[in-house]
């Protein structure tokens, strides 16, 4: 085949990872100026800008003021972890998987917390299981966007107004970039890292009224650590709520998270943050109707992520090779691209199908995502070329 020359256009941000995402365009370390570095968190400056940092994650978030919106620790995996063993056993519960991060849920649930009354919905990679068949007198928990298969609900229509479980969401993927549904939402789980580009190791756990319901009415079968602890005397502790995390967080990042939003909020808010995300998925889309070699990984265009696109090489001579032939090529594929400096991090997630996984969140620019998709198709020759020339 033709080897072709490289791209004169290169993105100025090759920042193309699925977390921790690219920071907001114009971002530079002299917008942590003001941290309160050195404070403590429960002095008044520090309380004050977690407090800012609720505050405005409701705000930009359009999160209804009949939830609370509370600072975890461990990122996203220790908010749904909270939220699993602080609100689960009560009843049944639905577990949702499409993509390794829902599995890995449905493994804490079974192996860890033992419940015994678990359904397993699940889909293989590229597909959404049947929500029709969800059972929402059991408690039901779901990946809003995963972030591993590029998969999303494309609404919360499947979810009933009037429901006796709950509804634990992990939006980490979703959160900023697509639409929540807080009405039809008990919990809400994401972290700073995904779609504002904030530093790692702090998670946000929003509940609505039932959830903190069933936690000041139900007290779990087995022993809560302190780090997972909501409530205290039957009552769920509303300092947590207000910015009083249940330890230490780091003040440089909630600086960073703070600039985060106010970038959102200056640009228009959710609609903008969510126009910017659709606008770059919309390029890769257009790419991909266009190639022979590359599709989709997710089957139907209503649940394609406009976050995480995943994508699947589907060129013949690579499809026919085996899994670990498909992954190699894959792999180098995106080496290839790191070396040259025009794309970071886009490979696939380890658990996924072979194939990229490119980062559309507001925080990438369009015209970067632009100026990737011809190096897409440089790339691919260059590997082509070279694994023929292996024959």
């Amino acid at each position: 085949m033709t080897i072709q020359s490289k791209p004169d256009l290169r993105p100025a941000n090759p920042r193309f990872s699925s977390g921790p995402c690219a920071k907001r365009p114009g971002w530079s370390v002299e917008a942590l100026k003001d941290a309160a570095l050195g404070r403590s968190h429960r002095a008044k400056l520090g309380k004050s800008k977690l407090e800012q940092a609720v505050d405005l994650t409701r705000e930009v978030l359009q999160v209804p003021a009949s939830h609370r919106i509370g600072i975890v620790p461990a990122s996203d995996t220790g908010a749904v972890e909270m939220a699993l063993w602080s609100l689960l056993g009560a009843r049944g519960v639905d577990m949702l998987a499409w993509e390794s991060f829902g599995a890995g849920w449905i493994t804490d649930v079974v192996k860890q917390l033992k419940l015994a009354d678990v359904r397993r919905i699940e889909a293989p990679y590229g597909e959404l299981p049947d929500l029709s068949t969800i059972d929402f007198d059991r408690d039901v928990v779901f990946t809003w966007n995963g972030t591993t298969s590029g998969v999303r609900v494309p609404n919360a229509d499947f979810i009933p107004a009037a429901r006796s479980g709950l509804t634990i969401c992990d939006a980490t993927s979703a959160a900023f970039a697509q639409r929540l549904d807080f009405e039809k939402l008990d919990v809400v789980t994401f972290s700073w890292q995904k779609s504002l580009g904030g530093e790692g190791a702090h998670g946000m756990l929003i509940l609505s009224p039932r959830a903190v319901e069933r936690l000041e009415t139900y007290t779990p079968a087995w022993p809560l650590p302190k780090i997972f602890r909501l409530t205290k005397g039957g009552k769920l502790i509303e300092g947590i709520f207000r910015g009083e995390t249940i330890n230490t967080p780091s003040m440089l990042a909630v600086e960073d998270y703070l600039d985060a939003l106010n970038w959102a909020k200056s640009i228009g808010g959710l609609d903008a943050l969510i126009g910017r995300a659709d606008a770059n998925a919309a390029v890769i889309d257009r790419f991909v109707q266009s190639s022979a070699w590359l599709d989709h990984l997710a089957v139907d265009p209503a649940t394609r992520s406009n976050t995480s696109v995943c994508l699947s090489i589907v060129d013949p001579q690579i499809a026919a090779l085996d899994e670990a032939g498909q992954a190699a090529f894959a792999k180098g594929l995106a080496a290839m691209l790191d070396k040259e400096g025009v794309a970071y991090d886009i490979g696939h997630y380890r658990d996924a199908p072979p194939g990229l996984r490119i980062w559309c969140g507001a925080t990438v620019e369009t015209s970067d995502i632009e100026a990737l998709m011809p190096w897409l198709d440089w790339a691919f020759a260059q590997q082509k070329a070279s694994l023929q020339a292996a024959a």
